[in-house]
């Protein structure tokens, strides 16, 4: 007679199957869990407007630096440095360099975001970098146009090929050889710029804080007002539109400047 092989091969498969789920969540087999209040939520970040539920105030970002980005502990002392914080000075700037309406030309928040130098407060209030970069391309496409269609001088004359053959010459491009780098700098240098600046009394109100106080022009002074001067006009481009920045560029800036 046959005797039976039992291993343990098969006893695993001759034991009844029973029906687990291994991957089943901790949390469905305790309903009890579900509305536990220690359960941990998907973000622990706070919304925008439970922010200004809690805080109770809802101070513009010029006045004040966001909370989130102050330091609770100063690893520098304060500096002694003190900046314009009276809107109605600055608004006296806009109408003293855009004229009688000029304040009405940018909202609060923009016009303190033109002159507001990254020095000052280390950021934290935003600043006018990308502003003066549009500005300043404005500025310089304003100053080629100008040079170009100035008949300043008499084109020189062209001179002869060894094949004779004439240039190619036309009145539309009279003017091009006025166009260098030299005399658009001649024209566009940080003197020029930080004289209109100061006429208008933009230094007053420009928020930065200089390397050295008891030397400003040593800090980059001129530098700064010219940086204003062109977020200014990149402001107004961004907000007024392209025509009314170049009118501004030509009307305030060129035309003291001599160059129609």
């Amino acid at each position: 007679m046959a005797t039976k092989v039992f291993t343990p091969q098969l006893a695993t498969i001759a034991r009844p199957v029973r029906k687990t789920n291994k991957h089943k969540c901790f949390f469905e087999t305790s309903p009890s869990r579900r509305t536990s209040p220690f359960l941990r939520q998907f973000t622990t970040t706070r919304t925008h407007q439970d922010e200004i539920a809690t805080d109770g105030r809802q101070t513009p970002r010029w006045q004040r630096a966001p909370e989130k980005l102050t330091a609770p502990v100063l690893l520098r002392p304060p500096s002694d440095w003190k900046v314009n914080e009276d809107p109605e000075r600055l608004d006296q700037v806009f109408r003293n360099f855009l004229g009688p309406n000029g304040h009405e030309m940018l909202t609060d928040e923009v016009k303190w975001l033109a002159v507001t130098h990254k020095s000052f407060d280390h950021g934290k209030r935003g600043y006018n970098d990308r502003l003066a970069f549009l500005g300043k391309k404005i500025v310089i496409l304003q100053i080629s146009l100008a040079m170009v269609n100035s008949p300043v001088s008499a084109p020189p004359p062209p001179t002869p090929g060894p094949y004779g053959r004439e240039p190619f010459r036309h009145p539309a491009l009279a003017g091009l050889h006025s166009l260098n780098w030299r005399s658009r700098h001649l024209t566009m240098n940080w003197e020029n710029l930080s004289a209109i600046a100061e006429q208008c009394g933009l230094p007053g109100v420009m928020r930065w804080k200089p390397k050295k106080p008891s030397n400003l022009k040593g800090s980059g002074l001129r530098m700064i007002q010219m940086q204003s001067l062109f977020a200014i006009i990149g402001a107004i481009a961004l907000q007024r539109g392209g025509e009314v920045a170049n009118n501004v560029v030509r009307n305030k800036i060129l035309t003291p400047l001599g160059v129609t």
